[in-house]
């Protein structure tokens, strides 16, 4: 017997009535780094095929990658385990028991962790994708298996766990397409010309070159409020991620329409009214006495 033979059969302990030798948990570790690196080559191997195949979705292969990783790995988690003598069935009963002790704290994570395996599954969010999320708007950056990377219009980055975007009501702006309707307000005076009001915005509104051609702009008068006549402009445009630059390009046009064909945008007013007796009594007081040093 060689030296290497009794280094790889020397005993370092038993487990599960299993003896562990030198030889065995090198076994165990080596399949786990196999596991990882046909785990690197299936996932390039998918990734080349749907390219081949025109697949442009960056989701989709994504999560096929994901989905491919994660089950080798398990499969060569579990091998290496029954290497090293730990039945699974035992291993899952003693986990259970285990996770009654740790059920709490672990909560979370393990919602994370499940919510992570439904989106890829789903693919209802995908890295790319425009969402409101807690009234904020972001852009999904990457997807992990337990939270979620985005970056907010300020380009900071959120964690998001998982589980916040399955539990939740969440806008998705782009899951079918990336059609986006933004809505712009506007007073004019109540003496204003209310057809030219209507022809103007509605002319403002089709010049913008920015906007998608296919949907004609609409225009609604919505409100007759204390000192305006309120209308609504409505526009679609391609990107809702740009919907705050449209905005402002929509009201510089709107304001510069206005003034070109004289109508007056409303601002607050507020008059006031004296009753008779009160008139009297300030025309009676007269004109303040001038001061004198």
């Amino acid at each position: 017997m060689t030296l290497v033979q009794e280094v790889l059969e020397w005993r370092l302990f038993t487990l599960s009535g299993t003896p562990i030798t030198v030889g065995t948990l090198l076994t165990a570790v080596v399949l786990i780094f196999v596991s990882y690196a046909l785990s690197r080559v299936a996932q390039h191997v998918i990734r080349r095929t749907l390219e081949s195949r025109r697949v442009t979705d960056r989701g989709a292969i994504h999560v096929a990658g994901r989905l491919v990783h994660y089950t080798i790995m398990l499969v060569g988690i579990g091998v290496s385990l029954d290497t090293l003598g730990i039945q699974l069935a035992t291993l899952f009963a003693a986990g259970a028991i285990f996770a009654v002790g740790i059920g709490f704290a672990m909560q979370n994570i393990a919602q994370n962790f499940v919510s992570g395996v439904i989106l890829l599954v789903e693919r209802s969010i995908k890295p790319g994708d425009v969402l409101e999320v807690e009234k904020m708007l972001v852009q999904v950056v990457q997807m992990g298996i337990r939270s979620t990377l985005a970056r907010t219009r300020d380009d900071e980055e959120l964690i998001i766990p998982n589980s916040v975007l399955v539990q939740s009501t969440v806008k998705n702006y782009t899951l079918r397409d990336s059609l986006y309707r933004l809505r712009v307000t506007v007073g004019v005076v109540y003496r204003s010309d209310m057809e030219l009001v209507f022809e103007t915005l509605k002319t403002v509104a089709n010049r913008q070159d920015w906007r998608q051609q296919e949907k004609e702009p609409l225009v609604l008068m919505t409100t007759f409020g204390d000192s305006s006549v309120d209308f609504e402009v409505s526009v679609w445009v391609d990107d809702p991620w740009f919907a705050r630059q449209a905005i402002s390009k929509l009201h510089e046009a709107i304001w510069w329409g206005l003034k070109e064909v004289g109508v007056t945008i409303a601002f607050p007013q507020l008059d006031v009214h004296f009753d008779p007796p009160v008139m009297e009594s300030v025309r009676r007081l007269g004109p303040p006495s001038p001061v004198t040093n």
